[in-house]
This record gives structure tokens, C-alpha cells and sequence, in this order.
């Protein structure tokens, strides 16, 4: 028992986070921040709290951990319970006695509570709660029972409506303000969308089922009931929270009912890093969580950095220093450096590529492995012309945060429509770019691709035959493949053509269509570097990158691949080399991203993150130029992108600046030799 009298098991934690983790056994009171700047060590201290709890005699069965996974619950609890065997000596049992059985995230934690409660709120104890494709599934069902499948004007689709209902939950917002704010297309069926919504709750209580977001709701409610909140409360003598600038607010106003007076309460975050809001996720509850208690709640800030070199998190603080509001830290390290971060500007997205993937390679040669570095993007789009020079140098790669470019659905669809033009024999390319007409299911289609596939002439053979029957789209579709199969528009004009036939599918197809109509330009300008079709559909179809999950995995047996990831996905990792693709305004921030005033601190905040990710080395690349689709008859054109404005020139000197390629003598191609060769013949006359 001597090591809990002498705090030797406290010799791990610098002086913040000492602090932080033994708050309250100087006799201070009341509710604790603790701002967690990034690479400072905050899950250790936030275990060694919650240890700390433990080793002062507090029962682990009435200490509620609520974080945001169920893999961080867990490895929560296991550095609590070798935290604690430490403190109390092995072989005292107390590892097993740290166990924590309410460790989980709020929606688990939610459901437990909701057991025990049930028959008090009129729940059902035998409710079944249903995953987001059986919601999204009871929300078109009441779509179809009121008639809004069928409405003259376009209706939001199911999973568009589960977006609205679940952010005005978790948002604590009125339906209008929603509307305006995310979803303005959808404002002018506000009074179907509501009278959506009282019918997928009625649907839900008469089934006895709960969605997500009901988990909170009903934990909310039970609450406004003083009795049962009082009771509730007395079930739990301290509650933490980890990552709190990720929280909403129906969850801010679970915690403040839970702990009205801060007794007992602690939260870990940095503000610093909030850059969830799109899933309803405020940075206001942390930013005014001091304040929500009287007196106010006690800060305590960590800011020793453990993962990045000091030049690297001289730049971050720099940039987050410019924020119109946050908590102020800056972060500081022992790990001194003479190499700054980088700002690399390229001629353009090509060249982009071409010098990570040298840079890559180089960085390979002196010996950090291919997983130790990683590329971040703002967008999944922005990482296409780079998948595709990874994939032609043969450079395995995982990508996390999205699918892989040419893998993403709509892609796949223009890319059908070209290889269909190419090659009208490839069933399964034209079987896909039909169906995508109204009109046309499988059989409607086969019929088509068996006249188009056994006709001499397959032009032909498509001008004559009659539409289908409620297919209004096909003269459309017709002219198009007779186009394509002519050849007149040339390369790359015809994946214009194909590209804006598709965009009326694209709005009809896809609720984010906005979206993903950026990754078509993208495509579109890829294609621009091939010199033909033909060219173009061969070089993706040898070597394509595979597989399409959120973490798409090594396209190849390599044992090392590199790491592609939105800066999104990036939160919580480090790697030693990190490069940032488009660190230009419109990327960084992004044009949508630039509405308000908090929209663009969000976007500030995702720099931040993403230059916090490095750990030896930081490479920002500014691509000088843009190819952007413009809107009506303005036509496509290119533009020339500029800093992002988060970088501005009083900030150059914290950075390494310099142009690439660097200066140097271009090579001549070589002359090929006159000479004429029949192969075809040869090949003929192999067998004769």
C-alpha cells in the first residue's frame, strides 16, 4: 500500500497533468476542464483520474466513463486497472476491483439507463433499438403511407430525412432553423417533413422501438423529471467525459441535469480540435463550460507536447492563434529541430502528386517506413490525381475516410458510359449505364444490350431502336452513345459530354450531388492527361485501386503501404511525415465551408489538426492551379488558387517556402525510327 502514500504511481505524469488527474485531493472543489492541447497525453491522464478515484476509495461502480467508441472505453478501462494494480501493489486484486461497468459511449450508456428506467417512462423493457439502415427504412415507410414518394416535385430521400430528424434531436434546434442552416434545399417541405416525422415516431412507440437518437432523447426527458433525475444522479459520484468539444447539445444538456452543480464532474477536450459540427457536434460546450457553473469550473490546461518538433508546433500555434475565440494554449516540446514545416507550391494538382510521391520515396530511402507517413486532404475527391500516380509507381496505399476515387459510385458510372461508348459488347458496363435511365430494369435492359451487342453496326442498331415504354430519357441517352461512337468531339471532350449528360442523374441519384459532382470534374481532369479514350480506360483497368470501405485496405500483399486519409479520419493519429494536399483557399477552407463566421473557424480548426498529425516532418502543398467546372454557359476553365488563408504572409517565416520542381534542364523525347512493321500478319501467321 506504500506506493498510494508516496504517489510514486504518479511519476509518469508531468506537472499538468498531475494536476489534473490528482484535482481535488488539495481540497479543491467543484467541476474540472481539463484542455487537452493535441499530442499531450490526454487519454493517460484522463485514466490516471479516473484511477485517482479509485485509489481514494471512490467505488468504480459508481464512476461513469462516457467517451466516443466503444474501443476507447476499453482501452480506458484497461490502463485504469494497471494504473490501479500499480498504485496498490500487484497481487492485490485491485486491477479486477477498477473494473468499470458504466465505461461506454452515451448511447450505450443510454440504452442501460433506459432498461433500468423503462416502465417509469412508458418504455417498454423489451424495446428493441434499430441501427440507422432499419430507421432510415421506417422513415420511408412513412414516406410512402403519407404519399411524399409520390409528391410532383422531388421529396428528400430517406436517408436525407433521417439527417433532418436526427440533427434537430441532437442540435436542440428547431426544425426551420435547421432547414435554413443545413439542409436549405429541403425548407419548402417543412410542413411535410413534420408531419414525416410525428408519424415515424408514432410508428416507432407503437412498434416499441428506439432509434440512436432516441437513446439520448429519452435519457433527456427522463431527466426533466426531478424525482427520477435525482435519483439517477445519486447512482453516480463522479462522471467524466472524454473529447467534449465532439459533444452535442442534447448531450451537454444530459451531462448539466446529471450534475446541475459540477460536483464530481470532469471533461477532457480541446477546443481546438472541434471539427464535427456537420454531425452536430458544437465547440460552445466546451468553450462555455467554465462558465455554465457558479462558480465557475476550474481549468486545467495541458500543453507540453510529446508527439511533434518544436518548429512544427511553433507553425500550429501560430495558426490557431489567429482564432477569434478559443482557449489559450501554446503547445511546447522538448523535441528540438532545425527543420521547419514546408509550403511547397506546384504548378498544379499533377505536379502535386508527382512530388509527394518522390518525397515519399526519398523519405523511404533514409528509413521511415511507408506507414509512418501519411497524406491528408480536406475532401476524398482532392486525393484522385495522387491514388492514380501511387497506382502507376506501384506504391500500395490504405486510404480511411472515404472510398477509394474510382470506386465511388457516380465515377463508376461515367466511367461505364465510357467504356460502354468504347466497347458495346461489355454487358456489364452497359447493364450498369442503362439502369441508371428511368424506366429501364434489368430486363428492359438486357433486351437492349442484346439488340446493341449482336448488330454489325451497334451505332445503328441503338438510333433504331423505339424507346421503351416510359423511358423518356433514351433520344437523350441515344445521341450521346452515337457521339461518343463517332468520335467527332475528339479526347478529352468526350468525358465533358459524358459529364454533363450525367449530372440530371447525378441530382436525381444522389441527395449530396453537390458532392460528388466535384469528383466528376476531378475525373474529368485526370482524363485530360491521357491522349485518348481508349488510353485512358486501359491504364485504370490494369493496375485500378481496389476495394471500397471506409479503411479500403493494402491494394497489394505489401507488407508497408502508405496512409491516405481526410483530416476527419486523421483525428487522434501521428505519423513522423505528414503531407497536406490543396492548402489553397477553396480547399482549406473549402468553398462550403465559408458561410459564417464559425464555419470558417471550424475550417481553421481542420489546419490545425492536420499540422498536429506530423511528428518530424510537415509538408503543405499549394497547387497554383485549378481545373473548376463553371455553372451555365460560362464553360470549364482553369483558375489560379491562392494561399489559404490561414497561412498568412506574417506566418512565412515559421515555414520552409519553395517552389518545385526546382530549376533544371528539361530532356528532349526521342526520335522514333522510321519503320513500318505488319504485327498483324505476324500474328496470323503463327498459325499456318
Amino acid at each position: 500500500m506504500a506506493a498510494i502514500f508516496d504517489g510514486s504511481w504518479l511519476d509518469g505524469l508531468n506537472a499538468e497533468q498531475r494536476r489534473a488527474a490528482t484535482f481535488g485531493a488539495g481540497g479543491e472543489t467543484g467541476p474540472l476542464l481539463v484542455v487537452a492541447g493535441a499530442g499531450s497525453g490526454k487519454t493517460n491522464t484522463l485514466a490516471h483520474r479516473v484511477a485517482h478515484h479509485i485509489v481514494r476509495g471512490a467505488d468504480p461502480q459508481r464512476i461513469l466513463l462516457l467517451t466516443f467508441s466503444r474501443r476507447a472505453a476499453a482501452e480506458m478501462t484497461r490502463r485504469v486497472e494497471r494504473i490501479a494494480a500499480k498504485a496498490f501493489g500487484a497481487g492485490t486484486g485491485a486491477a479486477a476491483a477498477a473494473n468499470l461497468p458504466w465505461a461506454g459511449t452515451f448511447h450505450a450508456v443510454g440504452a442501460k439507463l433506459l432498461r433500468d428506467y423503462a416502465e417509469q417512462i412508458g418504455l417498454p423493457p423489451a424495446f428493441t433499438i434499430l441501427d440507422r439502415e432499419d430507421s432510415a427504412d421506417l422513415m420511408n415507410l412513412c414516406r410512402h403511407e403519407l404519399g411524399l414518394s409520390k409528391t410532383e416535385e422531388r421529396f428528400p430521400t430517406k436517408g436525407t430525412c433521417l439527417a433532418i430528424y436526427s440533427r434537430v434531436v441532437n442540435a436542440e434546434t428547431p426544425l426551420g432553423e435547421v432547414l435554413l442552416d443545413a439542409f436549405p434545399w429541403c425548407a419548402r417541405v417543412e410542413t411535410a417533413l413534420r408531419d414525416l416525422f410525428v408519424a415515424y415516431v408514432e410508428r416507432k412507440q407503437a412498434q416499441a422501438v428506439l432509434d440512436y437518437d432516441d437513446l439520448l432523447l429519452y435519457w433527456a426527458n427522463l431527466m426533466e423529471e426531478p424525482l427520477l433525475a435525482a435519483d439517477l444522479a445519486s447512482r453516480f459520484d463522479h462522471v467524466l467525459v472524454d473529447e467534449y468539444q465532439d459533444t452535442n447539445r442534447l448531450q451537454a444538456t444530459i451531462l448539466l441535469r446529471l450534475k446541475p452543480d459540477g460536483s464530481g464532474l470532469t471533461v477532457v477536450g480541446d477546443d481546438a480540435q472541434s471539427i464535427y459540427s456537420f454531425r452536430a457536434a458544437t465547440v460552445r460546450n466546451i468553450l462555455d463550460f467554465p462558465k455554465a457553473f457558479s462558480p465557475p469550473a476550474s481549468v486545467v490546461t495541458l500543453d507540453r507536447n510529446y508527439r511533434s518538433t518544436q518548429p512544427i508546433l511553433a507553425a500550429a500555434n501560430a495558426v490557431i492563434g489567429l482564432a477569434a475565440e478559443r482557449f489559450t494554449k501554446n503547445l511546447r516540446s522538448d523535441r528540438l529541430s532545425d527543420e521547419r514545416p514546408e509550403l511547397v507550391t506546384v504548378r498544379d494538382e499533377a505536379d502535386q502528386a508527382r512530388f509527394i510521391v518522390e518525397r515519399i520515396l526519398d523519405n523511404r530511402e533514409v528509413g521511415t517506413a511507408l506507414k509512418a507517413q501519411a497524406v491528408l486532404f480536406r475532401t476524398s475527391s482532392h486525393a484522385a490525381p495522387l491514388e492514380l500516380e501511387l497506382t502507376r509507381r506501384n506504391i500500395p496505399f490504405v486510404k480511411f475516410g472515404g472510398l477509394k476515387f474510382l470506386e465511388a459510385a457516380h465515377v463508376k458510372d461515367m466511367l461505364s458510359v465510357l467504356r460502354f461508348a468504347e466497347n458495346p459488347r461489355d454487358r456489364t458496363a452497359g447493364f450498369r449505364l442503362l439502369q441508371l435511365l428511368p424506366g429501364f430494369g434489368p430486363k428492359t435492359a438486357e433486351g437492349v444490350l442484346d439488340a446493341i451487342a449482336g448488330a454489325p453496326d451497334p451505332t445503328a442498331a441503338a438510333a433504331s431502336l423505339p424507346a421503351p415504354r416510359g423511358a423518356a430519357d433514351w433520344a437523350p441517352f441515344v445521341a450521346l452513345f452515337c457521339g461518343l461512337r463517332g468520335g467527332g468531339a475528339g479526347w478529352p471532350a468526350e468525358i465533358d459530354m459524358v459529364r454533363r449528360w450525367y449530372q440530371p442523374h447525378l441530382e436525381r441519384l444522389y441527395e449530396d450531388a453537390e458532392v460528388r459532382a466535384s469528383d466528376l470534374v476531378q475525373l474529368e481532369q485526370i482524363a485530360s492527361g491521357f491522349p485518348s479514350r481508349e488510353r485512358f480506360l486501359t491504364d485504370l483497368t490494369l493496375d485500378p485501386p481496389d476495394s471500397t470501405s471506409d479503411e479500403s485496405g493494402p491494394p497489394s500483399k505489401d507488407e508497408d503501404y502508405l496512409i491516405l486519409s481526410t483530416i476527419h479520419s486523421a483525428k487522434g493519429q501521428e505519423w513522423k511525415a505528414v503531407f497536406l494536399l490543396n492548402g489553397v483557399d477553396g480547399c482549406i477552407p473549402s468553398d462550403l465551408g465559408t458561410g459564417t463566421s464559425e464555419d470558417i473557424e471550424e475550417e481553421r480548426r481542420l489546419l490545425y489538426v492536420a499540422m498536429t498529425r506530423a511528428k518530424d516532418r510537415l509538408s503543405i502543398v499549394l497547387p497554383q492551379r485549378f481545373y473548376v467546372h463553371q455553372q451555365a454557359k460560362m464553360g470549364d476553365r482553369h483558375v489560379y488558387a491562392t494561399r489559404t488563408r490561414f497561412i498568412p504572409a506574417d506566418l512565412l517565416p515559421l515555414f520552409e517556402v519553395f517552389f518545385w520542381p526546382r530549376m533544371g534542364a528539361t530532356t528532349a523525347a526521342p526520335r522514333r525510327p522510321d519503320v513500318r512493321v505488319d504485327v498483324a500478319a505476324r500474328m496470323r501467321g503463327m498459325w499456318r
